[in-house]
């Protein structure tokens, strides 16, 4: 047999998995290295399954050993995670779907319908959290709870297991499943010895450039076998590039209309009226902003199409049918999108492990990950949807002919006196996560021993910055938009040659920042977030007798979270004047591609602005610095948990006629929180700054009781019924909790936080029944229930801004008045509802044909979920004016995975499909839409490997095999797109060295 880290499963322990319900333990499997003898002395053939087959077995036999609803993956070699990424390897799980952020990586994950919120993460046994930033359109960055699977590289965790049912000794704070990241440890191995190397080349049909990824592992053993080392590391450099459509939102056309009436009898006209307008008086009123009885502005005249201003005019939405316009939806800021992402992601772990005897297990786990990334985004738009009349936006846009579907969505429109802008965004994050923890075991005797573990963790994220640069062209003429033909996306003519730097302006505003020609903004970087967490348990097992366990335990954990902007100054700026001698055109540079991978009519090159020329032009790094003092947002947020819980453990296998085992316990938890805000207020005078920082702090505590049950009947040798029931509780995000408000002004947004949320709550049950039918098969079905007690959720309500209680002076150097009405959206705890679904699942393995065909495989599973919450479509003055029933955010009603697989032991090969359907990413959506969606998707991917000889392995991979496109929406009838992008597939060569 070689020494290569196998699973080692002898014929009485494969006769055992088929004949009885008895599992060899994970370690069993890495410590068996010698053929097992039978009780006359006699050997059996030893049976070595490796691979992604060896994987399999481990994880099943884990799966039928727990009393709670447990789901394992498992290296299937040495330093070889069996996906590229955590997160997609969890989508084999049945109830586990997978979010994808930018460049299609997997970000995080839902189980059962429920968030990444509801999802805790273990590593080495310790909560972590892990945050990661990107684009807008997907979140940008967490709040600090949610786990963000990127920020690691796989090479460096042996295990995961989603446990999808709680037990008292296991920490509160998931609805949806407990994950535990398990790093390798010297132990792990039969094996003094062990090395490992693997490099591979990465190489995407989008951004066409091959990169590098390499890891390593090693492991010694010292002092007899009684203290190990084990070492490992992982690199990976990525140039990602995505290219697609974005639209920001999708308004009706009175958003941005000219309003000639008064708040309380608007008059609202969406566009520049047409010549022969006779209902109300002109608009823009003539002799105001350039516009005159023929122009609507001093380029752009007046339409002769009335008819097609008529035509949105009369649309109206049946809960607002004296507002023109309301019923006729276009997209905000209709776009082509050019997105690249230069990455780096390294991680390393080391552990000293002490074992002297059985009787004895002392570990320190070190593990250090960071990700660091550049991504830059690069825009070429239409602007005027976006702007009021204010900033000369859409109402003194003419429409020249226009066109829309059933449901109010545009199908066709001629535009003149539209914005365009060529725009573009640098934004640089580091995510850092450093952990160590000690764990220890001891067994004084047969009936009695503790645990233990003490660790501390750190998750940074920095955002060193956050750099919009934009150059404009003001009134462009026949802007076209074209959705015919069922387009998803649509063809965007501009009505200029957006390849020429001579049609863009960069220059001083001429009118008090009405009419703006480019600009620069930092949005509010840099900026960092910091999660503290410091762990400590200890735990007590009496073996009370054969049947019986007594476990006690107890816990505390320190949630620190720190979260600080600094605001550059002037943080929002109209255009500098360019220096003597130097023209757009040295300071810009091509996008170019976008056509030949998107389509959609696209152009084939558009002019933007170089972020390195332009920082090198206008001296970027000279610039100030503010905090606190300048209204900048810094918060804080720590949390005391205090928890202790008793647990019944029972096996009465050898005594009753259907052997039952379980778990019965109940876990106390009391939390202690301190949230610190700052919120902006008016300076004294003399001030250098326009507005400081207020520091506001909110202490209070709440306690939970959690009981749990857990219990496994063996009906039959080969087939069990799990039953669970408990109590469980979620947390708040994190940054939610801070006592704090923020408004963007260009889009007349604001958020107020609330401090005093309470946790989601709710009761469990779940039933399964899973027969194990044969070794290393298993068809199972669960079903399960959630009764969500409570909910978070933000209520939005229209707000003048002077009635925030916020400074004017937050609104300098910005075209918002503060007499405009903001959207504001306040955090609330509501009302819940009630969650059910079931999983089928099935693993066969087909060694039972004949020949070639005894070695393959198949893996598939289903999951259907339900769920019903009312949410609070909008609110005026604390009232309640529309509410609507919806999915859960985040849940799919129906998701499924299946692999396809062969392998013999040297050559293995594999396909995996999964499928997500739609599911809501948001809701409320802006006014005249109940949501934000993402569409369903189906990808598909393969794996091979081929072990050449004992020490090398050559291994090939392929992603997005379908070239599937993610296609985010908004409200659920028109399924207006919101963005769409193609990543292109990806594909991995390699080769493992192992000694």
């Amino acid at each position: 047999m070689s020494n290569r880290g196998r699973s080692v499963v002898s014929a009485a322990v494969s006769a055992a998995l088929l004949s009885s319900s008895f599992v060899l333990p994970l370690a069993a499997f890495a410590a068996e290295t010698g053929p097992t003898p039978q009780q006359d002395g006699t050997q059996l053939e030893e049976i070595v399954v490796t691979g992604f087959r060896g994987s399999l077995n481990t994880a099943l036999a884990e799966k039928r050993a727990e009393t709670g609803s447990i789901d394992v993956i498992a290296a299937e070699d040495i330093g070889k995670f069996p996906d590229s990424n955590l997160a997609e390897s969890m989508q084999r799980i049945p109830g586990v779907t997978l979010s994808r952020g930018d460049g299609g990586e997997g970000r995080n994950i839902s189980v059962r319908g429920l968030g990444p919120l509801f999802t805790r993460v273990r590593v080495n046994g310790m909560e972590a959290a892990a945050q990661a930033g990107s684009s807008d359109i997907y979140g940008a960055g967490n709040n600090g709870r949610s786990f963000d699977f990127n920020v690691f590289p796989t090479e460096i965790f042996s295990q995961l297991a989603v446990r999808k049912t709680p037990s008292a000794d296991v920490e509160e704070g998931s609805l949806g499943a407990t994950v535990d990241l398990k790093a390798p440890r010297p132990f792990d191995f039969a094996q003094d010895r062990v090395f490992s190397l693997t490099g591979r080349g990465v190489f995407n049909t989008i951004s066409e450039d091959v990169d590098p990824r390499a890891s390593m592992l090693f492991s010694q053993k010292f002092f007899d076998n009684t203290f190990g080392v084990l070492a490992s590391a992982a690199f990976q450099k990525r140039n990602i590039r995505e290219v697609g459509y974005s639209a920001v939102d999708v308004l009706s056309a009175n958003t941005n209309g000219n309003n000639l009436g008064t708040a309380a009898a608007p008059i609202i006209l969406p566009y520049c009226t047409p010549l022969g307008w006779t209902a109300t008086a002109a608009s823009p009123v003539p002799g105001s902003r350039g516009a005159t009885g023929t122009d609507c502005s001093a380029f752009t005249a007046r339409s002769s199409n009335l008819a097609a201003f008529n035509t949105v005019y009369n649309m109206r939405r049946a809960d607002a049918p004296n507002t023109p316009g309301s019923g006729a939806f276009l997209p905000r800021l209709p776009r082509y999108v050019n997105s690249e992402q230069d990455t780096e992601r390294t991680g390393g772990t080391l552990t000293l492990q002490w074992k002297p005897n059985e009787n004895t297990d002392i570990a320190l786990d070190g593990l250090l990950s960071r990700y660091q990334v550049e991504r830059r985004d690069n825009y070429i738009l239409g602007l005027s949807f976006g702007r009021s009349l204010t900033n000369n936006g859409q109402p003194m846009v003419a429409v020249e002919d226009i066109s829309f579907d059933k449901n109010g969505s545009v199908e066709y429109a001629v535009f003149d006196g539209v914005d365009v802008r060529s725009e573009g965004l640098v934004d640089q994050f580091v995510s850092t996560f450093e952990q160590v923890n000690l764990t220890f075991e001891h067994r004084f005797n047969d009936s009695f021993k503790i645990s233990g573990l003490a660790g501390r963790s750190n998750s940074i994220w920095d955002g060193p910055m956050r750099l919009q640069t934009y150059m404009d062209h003001i009134d462009a003429q026949n802007f076209t938009l074209d959705f015919r033909g069922g387009r998803e996306t649509p063809l965007i003519g501009f009505g200029i040659d957006v390849n020429d730097p001579n049609s863009f302006q960069y220059a001083p505003t001429p009118d008090g920042n009405q009419t703006v020609l480019g600009g620069f903004s930092t949005q509010g970087k840099p900026s960092r977030n910091v999660t503290q967490i410091a762990n400590f348990d200890l735990a007590g097992e009496w073996q009370a007798t054969d049947q019986f366990a007594l476990t006690l335990g107890g816990q505390y954990r320190e949630n620190d979270f720190h979260s600080r902007n600094s605001n550059l100054v002037p943080s929002q700026a109209a255009t500098l004047a360019l220096p003597n001698g130097v023209t757009l055109a040295d300071i810009t540079r091509r996008i170019t591609g976008l056509n030949d991978s998107f389509g959609s009519g696209a152009p084939a090159s558009w002019v933007a602005i170089d972020s390195k020329k332009w920082r090198e032009v206008f001296n970027f790094a000279d610039m100030d610095f503010c905090e606190v003092e300048c209204g900048a947002a810094q918060s804080q947020i720590l949390e005391k948990v205090t928890s202790g819980y008793f647990m019944l453990k029972f096996d009465s296998s050898t005594d009753w006629r259907f052997p039952l085992r379980g778990d019965i316990g109940v876990r106390y938890v009391k939390t202690d929180q301190s949230a610190v805000g700052y919120i902006p207020v008016v300076a004294p005078a003399g001030a250098p700054f326009q507005a400081v920082g207020q520091r506001n702090q909110v202490d209070r505590e709440y306690s939970d009781t959690l009981p749990s049950l857990n219990v496994v009947v063996d009906l039959t040798p080969d087939l069990l019924a799990r039953f669970s029931a408990s109590k469980v509780m979620s947390r708040p995000e994190l940054g939610n909790l801070t006592p704090t408000a923020t408004i963007t002004a260009t889009t007349r947004t604001g958020t107020v936080n609330n401090p005093f949320l309470d946790p989601i709550r709710a009761k469990t049950a779940d039933l399964a029944l899973e027969w194990y039918f044969r070794p290393g098969s298993l068809l199972s079905a669960a079903y399960f229930y959630k009764d969500i007690e409570t909910y978070i959720q933000r209520i939005t309500s229209p707000i003048v801004y002077t009635e925030l209680g916020l400074p004017d002076s937050l609104l300098a150097g910005t075209p918002t008045l503060p007499s405009e009405v903001f959207n504001v959206s306040r955090l609330e705890n509501t009302k819940g509802g009630p969650l059910k679904g079931f999983e089928l699942n099935a693993q066969l393995q087909l060694d039972m044909l004949p020949g070639v065909w005894s070695h393959f495989g198949v893996l598939a599973n289903y999951t259907r979920v339900e769920s019903k919450i009312q949410y609070i479509l909008t609110s005026v003055g604390g009232v309640i004016t529309s509410s609507t029933t919806a999915d859960l955010v985040g849940l799919s009603k129906n998701s499924a995975s299946g692999t396809l697989f062969y392998d013999d032991g040297t050559f293995s090969v594999r396909t995996t499909g999964t499928f997500r359907d739609k599911y809501i990413r948001g809701i409320p959506a802006s006014a005249g839409s109940d949501l934000q969606g993402n569409g369903e998707t189906f990808y598909l991917d393969a794996a091979a490997s081929w072990n050449f000889n004992d020490y090398l392995t050559v291994i090939l991979e392929a992603q997005n095999l379908t070239e599937e496109r993610n296609t985010l929406f908004i409200d659920s009838t028109r399924e207006d797109t919101l963005f769409q992008t193609d990543i292109g597939r990806t594909y991995t060569l390699g080769a493992t060295i192992k000694f």
